[in-house]
């Protein structure tokens, strides 16, 4: 009987420390944590501020630094290092050592600025262009004539490819052969002829903002030799100092500008394509093209998208992992594919630029923004060549150019970081932070065009709290596998055959005319209360259905294919879905079937495959084939149940399979709070509330109506969670404490006692007390233009205590705020809603209450301005606006407001 007891209270002990477990937040690695570009100006960089950074990032809570060097100060060309030179590998190594040594990783730019190129790409290896010249002549006469481009800075550079004659009656002749040292002597047969000489040109740009070293011409990214060559260069200089290659190298965005050519590019066409592009030239140059030069234009689309792919970003790919290293890469920008080309690199990353405005309440709107060009339909290219190939991580380039310089506050980076996560990222790197010496005089050394998270910014000194949040997410976002619903076809043969011009390149500033269809479905799609990842016609080519799920290439699973408003495709694509289907997959087609094959080649034959393929569309099968226009009608026929509370309640969240259930990641951005039984498209037992604000884990209350599991939810605008769900286990929890109030709220209005912890320029004498509002507003000498930290305190007297809890609201804060109760440190507020409970610090009687709050650097650096201090000290860009205008002067901002705005509010809630 003995044993028995002994055995069922190791039972239940190991029941606990097994509920345990799974209800804690998941181990905190170095991906979890926030990264950020480092940028080294000049790479004026040594030991002791090497260290002296490193420890600041790490101390802060920074988990990862990717180095990207960068033009330099002014006045300082004594102290740079070129670029891999003996001693700037020295400090590489350095770096790592001492990264290594404060639990930080480091990445490395596979370059200088941007995008790749330097010293030692030549002109042959130089980025390309396309160079026409057309000659007009009539048979009988007599050609002699030095074949050379027309422009004059191409004289030196460019190459002759192709010398084409054309006749009126569609004759064409390939003359190449015929010249002779750059000279054609042609005796014009009979008719009117013209020719065209197409030159391999060079677009002659150079490295932007490129570091000492680092200067040179952009290489040619879609030829193999020029990019093998390049990255010689790093080879040698790992190899001959024995540095250790870093974690991943890193590649940013493509903007290799007018690059439309490569030497090779007509031969690689006639050998992928078919046919030769030469021979159809004057269709190929047509300005209005018909549709045979429309299908030229496209297969040349696809033609330079493999290029780019297999010389570019597989070889830099194969190359990094030779080396033991891997790659993160920003693929949008390309004339390419952008889900193969995300696909094939270790991390996927996306880039946000600008600001969302989703009228969340309570936040403040600066005037001085630019909207951002990434909402979800863009963010999700990158996640969705993570997910399709099992790839684990999706970083982001978080936070370009959210407002001017010295004015973005920590709260307004939030609900764009929420949208990224949203969207699939889970691995954030700021846009970012400057190597800066202890020396340099305030701001220090600054990037042009980024929220500066750096410790030189006054939202440092409580960005830790901000970076604990980012961790939390992470640290959840970052397990399991996804659980996305859909897989959404990218019709990139509509977008190569009905964009104009030649050169296509898909950056995110032109996404929303280049693909503005695919972005209307993929919003509509989200709206219905579904998740997607997009998928490309080589990944479909290798799906396989398995129990009516479709499975990728890297083992993701989803229920359902879709394609929404797709005219093109390839014949041979068709057909494998037509095949998934019979096999049991479900197939969606939104707005309208597929009408034609891309391309020319055997274009009739391919063009009566897939028609042969449309007449076996209704035909019964294992699986299902849907069509409508109507989408939340069509997707509901799927047997997917949706996410009400996207299409109901107005939140965005993911969703994340693990082992004990599910797990999503909940935003509300929105202007509405959320209150309410929501359901969920999942099953569950039980389930947690994660709050990544603060990190505490409470059990959710749950029921089951209709079938379904419901969860009762509290969000106020702004507000986000982690929602963990536990199809199994009832784990034992204490219960979310929900927000009730039906008792009186107490208006702390009474006048505040105020001292600064710290304030730059310092400030006056202050008034015994003030009323809540903008420091700013008060008589006191340098208050107007200082950038610190005021310290607002009361005293509460509470009869007694007669609620479960007290929620302190302190309404407006300019930008955040450092809460202490009784002496009591009881958190940080950053962002909307400015509010936190503070009942198990209170007690009956006298309580004394202090709010530190943190300005922005704004009113600081504008009374700089105002008294001439020089402070733009950089090359290259000096400090430029959002919208790249130079020579700026802050010196008219009026003051920004700071501090404690109000109103604050002691709320007792109840049970």
């Amino acid at each position: 009987m003995k044993k028995i007891l002994l055995i069922i209270l190791g039972v239940f002990s190991f029941v606990n420390i097994a509920n345990t477990q799974i209800v804690e937040w998941p181990p905190i690695n170095i991906e979890s944590k926030p990264a950020a570009r480092w940028w080294w100006m000049g790479s004026a960089v040594d030991r002791e501020n090497l260290t002296f950074n490193l420890k600041s990032y790490a101390d802060a809570g920074i988990g990862m630094l990717e180095i990207t060097p960068i033009y330099g100060v002014k006045d300082n060309e004594v102290n740079e290092l070129d670029f891999l030179s003996e001693r700037w590998m020295e400090m590489l190594q350095h770096t790592q050592n001492e990264a290594q040594r404060f639990g930080l990783s480091i990445d490395m730019n596979t370059g200088t600025g941007w995008p790749f190129g330097g010293p030692e790409v030549t002109i042959k290896d130089a980025a390309s262009k396309l160079l026409i010249r057309k000659y007009y002549l009539k048979g009988g006469t007599f050609f002699s004539e030095q074949l050379i481009p027309e422009e004059s800075e191409q004289l030196a550079v460019a190459k002759l490819s192709r010398l084409m004659a054309f006749s009126h009656q569609s004759k064409c002749l390939d003359l190449t052969n015929l010249i002779v040292n750059g000279r054609l002597d042609w005796e014009v047969p009979t008719g009117e002829w013209t020719l065209i000489a197409a030159f391999c040109g060079k677009t002659l740009q150079k490295v932007k903002r490129a570091a000492p070293g680092g200067e040179g011409y952009v290489m040619n990214h879609l030829s193999k030799n020029a990019v093998s060559n390049y990255l010689n260069r790093f080879q040698r200089a790992f190899e001959q100092t024995q540095t250790s290659y870093p974690n991943y190298f890193f590649n940013d965005s493509y903007e290799v500008h007018k690059a439309d050519w490569t030497e090779e590019l007509f031969d690689e066409f006639a050998k992928r394509r078919g046919y030769k592009l030469e021979e159809y030239l004057p269709a190929f140059l047509e300005e209005q093209t018909s549709d045979f030069g429309a299908r030229l234009v496209a297969d040349y689309r696809e033609t330079m998208a493999e290029l780019l792919l297999n010389n570019f970003t597989s070889q830099w790919t194969d190359w990094a992992h030779y080396n033991g290293s891997k790659t993160r890469n920003q693929a949008h920008g390309s004339p390419g594919n952008l889900i193969d080309l995300y696909a094939v690199v270790d991390i996927p990353e996306c880039e946000s630029f600008g600001i969302s405005n989703f009228k969340i309440k309570g936040l403040r709107v600066d005037t001085m923004t630019r909207p951002n060009d990434s909402d979800l339909s863009m963010l999700k290219y990158a996640s969705s060549g993570a997910h399709i190939t099992g790839k684990p991580y999706t970083s982001a380039e978080t936070f370009t150019w959210l407002t001017e310089h010295f004015r973005t506050s920590l709260s307004q980076c939030k609900p764009d970081l929420d949208l990224m996560f949203v969207s699939g990222v889970n691995h954030v790197f700021f846009h970012g932070t400057t190597y800066s010496p202890q020396q340099a005089t305030w701001p220090g050394w600054k990037f042009y065009a980024s929220v500066d998270m750096s410790p030189t910014n006054s939202i440092w000194r409580d960005a830790p709290a901000f970076f604990d949040y980012i961790t939390r997410c992470q640290s959840f976002l970052q397990l399991g596998t996804p659980d996305n619903d859909f897989l959404v076809y990218l019709p990139v043969y509509d977008l190569w055959h009905n964009q104009p011009g030649r050169f296509l390149p898909f950056d995110i500033h032109k996404m929303a005319q280049r693909a503005p269809n695919f972005i209307n479905a993929v919003h509509r799609i989200n709206n219905a209360g579904y998740d997607m990842d997009y998928i490309s016609d080589q990944f479909i080519r290798t799906l396989r259905c398995d129990s009516g799920k479709l499975i990728t290439s890297g083992d993701a699973s989803y229920k359902a294919l879709i394609l929404p408003n797709v005219g093109i495709i390839p014949s041979d694509v068709f057909e494998k879905i037509i095949t998934l289907a019979d096999e049991g997959a479900t197939v969606v087609f939104l707005d309208n079937y597929p009408k034609d094959v891309p391309g020319n080649y055997l274009l009739e034959k391919r063009r009566g495959e897939l028609q042969r393929l449309l007449k076996q569309v209704d035909k019964p099968r294992k699986g299902k084939i849907l069509f409508g226009t109507d989408y939340e009608k069509t997707l509901s026929q799927a047997d997917v149940y949706p996410e009400l509370m996207k299409s109901k309640y107005g939140l965005s969240s993911i969703r994340r399979a693990n082992s004990h259930g599910y797990h999503y990641f909940i935003a509300a951005l929105t202007n509405k709070d959320v209150e309410g039984w929501i359901p969920l498209a999942v099953p569950a037992l039980s389930a947690a509330f994660f709050n990544p604000m603060n990190g505490e884990i409470t059990k959710a209350k749950i029921r089951q109506c209709n079938g379904k599991t419901e969860v009762y939810m509290q969000l106020a605008s702004g507000e986000s969670l982690i929602l963990n769900t536990f199809s199994k286990i009832d784990v034992q929890l204490k219960a979310h404490p929900y927000i009730k109030s039906n008792l009186i709220t107490i208006p702390l209005n009474q006048k505040w006692q105020m001292s600064f912890v710290e304030s730059i320029p310092q400030v006056g004498v202050l008034p015994d007390s003030v009323n809540l509002g903008s420091w700013t507003d008060l008589e006191v000498s340098h208050i107007k233009e200082t950038m610190g930290s005021a310290c607002y305190s009361i005293n509460i007297h509470l009869d007694s205590l007669h609620a479960t809890d007290y929620l302190l609201d302190l309404g407006d804060v300019r930008e955040s705020a450092r809460v202490r109760v009784n002496g009591q440190s009881v958190g940080t507020l950053w962002a909307v809603p400015y509010r936190i409970n503070i009942g198990s610090y209170l007690h009956a009687g006298d309580n004394f209450l202090e709010v530190e709050v943190t300005n922005l650097p704004a009113n600081r650096i504008a009374d700089m301005d105002r008294r001439a201090v020089p402070w733009r000290i950089f090359k290259d860009n000096n400090i430029v606006n959002i919208w790249y205008k130079k020579n700026l002067d802050y010196s008219n901002w009026e003051p920004m407001p700071s501090g404690l705005l109000g109103p604050v509010y002691l709320i007792p809630l109840i049970d």
